[in-house]
């Protein structure tokens, strides 16, 4: 489906698409441009520079990979104060990377994005995993790392578990749960973290905002498609939600909310 320019979201695809930024930067410009416009996005850096020297300054030459992963949970969670953050798991700030370096509570993908970029200063090679409603990190494919819980190792009983709090134990675990995601992957699902956020906050503008971010990298994406004709019926532009719900309609027939998108078509037009 076509968009109409946006210049917001052309400065975002244009950032997200640049590979001369790395995902740090591409986190903080994320910020900068959705909320924080005036934010200094090489001081955040030098932020995290600092915490991941100071960890290297604190090690000695020892290599083992249990020993360094030991010492970073050590340095990150219990010396300086990350966790995260359960008491207010959907307040949007948890998004955004410098309120994250500043507060030291996160969401599972912001905790994990910095764990990760901390790691690099021992010489760590972890990766960010795209564990279905919870981020995980791994240090090869045996050690699994949960930084939203303090950097602890899971095993496929933690992981079913996560599954059946999150899934209503509908959802089996899969190797492939554990399969690395790419930079591109993990600013879209921070981008509809961000969006059930502010939904959860009720601020409709800002979520069609990260709608319409999401559906430039993604456009034919359906749970998108339907948010964006849902938010816009609840901004009062019927016919740009009618469309959209139609969209929806279209490409997922099927659909098990296919009972409650045809009220709200129908509902739409009775009050048009």
């Amino acid at each position: 489906m076509k968009e109409e320019f946006d210049p917001f979201v052309a400065e975002w695809l244009s950032f997200v698409k640049n590979t001369n930024f790395n995902l740090v930067e591409k986190c903080l410009k994320f910020a900068q441009i959705l909320e924080y416009p005036d934010l200094d996005v090489e001081e955040y850096i030098q932020k995290i520079n600092r915490i991941g020297m100071s960890l290297k300054e604190s090690i000695n030459d020892i290599k083992n990979p249990t020993y360094l992963i030991s010492m970073l949970n050590e340095h990150f969670f219990e010396n300086l104060g990350f966790s995260g953050d359960d008491d207010d798991y959907f307040n949007p700030k948890n998004n955004f990377l410098n309120e994250v370096i500043d507060k030291k509570l996160g969401l599972p993908i912001t905790i994990s994005i910095l764990y990760v970029e901390i790691a690099k200063f021992i010489g760590l090679d972890l990766k960010i995993v795209g564990f279905p409603s919870h981020i995980l990190v791994k240090y090869n494919e045996e050690m699994i790392l949960d930084p939203f819980h303090d950097g602890e190792l899971v095993d496929v009983d933690d992981l079913q578990e996560i599954l059946d709090t999150n899934f209503n134990e509908q959802l089996k675990f899969q190797p492939e749960f554990l399969d690395e995601i790419k930079p591109e992957q993990i600013l879209l699902r921070m981008t509809r973290n961000l969006k059930n956020s502010y939904i959860q906050s009720f601020v409709y503008d800002k979520a069609l905002q990260c709608i319409n971010m999401v559906l430039a990298m993604e456009s034919e994406s359906p749970e998108d498609i339907r948010d964006k004709g849902i938010l816009e019926e609840r901004l009062h532009n019927s016919e740009t939600a009618l469309k959209y719900l139609n969209k929806y309609l279209e490409i997922n027939p099927n659909a098990e909310d296919i009972d409650f998108i045809l009220e709200l078509i129908r509902s739409i037009k009775t009050k048009d």
